[in-house]
């Protein structure tokens, strides 16, 4: 990925919106292709994977 962090939060902030409206689909029943929040939170997941280490590489070169 060659996003910056701030393209990647947002990114993030719009899986977490179709995610949760996926979410109440499934429960009221509408959702036919359920397959896709499996996919979505599998993203959602890889994201926060990526700014995490994001983090973590930029707190090391901090301390340095």
């Amino acid at each position: 990925m060659d996003k910056n962090i701030k393209e990647l939060k947002m990114e993030l902030y719009n899986l977490l919106k179709k995610y949760f409206s996926l979410r109440i689909q499934l429960f009221s029943g509408k959702l036919k292709k359920t397959h896709l929040i499996r996919s979505y939170r599998r993203n959602i997941a890889r994201i926060k994977t990526y700014l995490t280490i994001k983090n973590i590489n930029y707190v090391k070169k901090k301390k340095n």
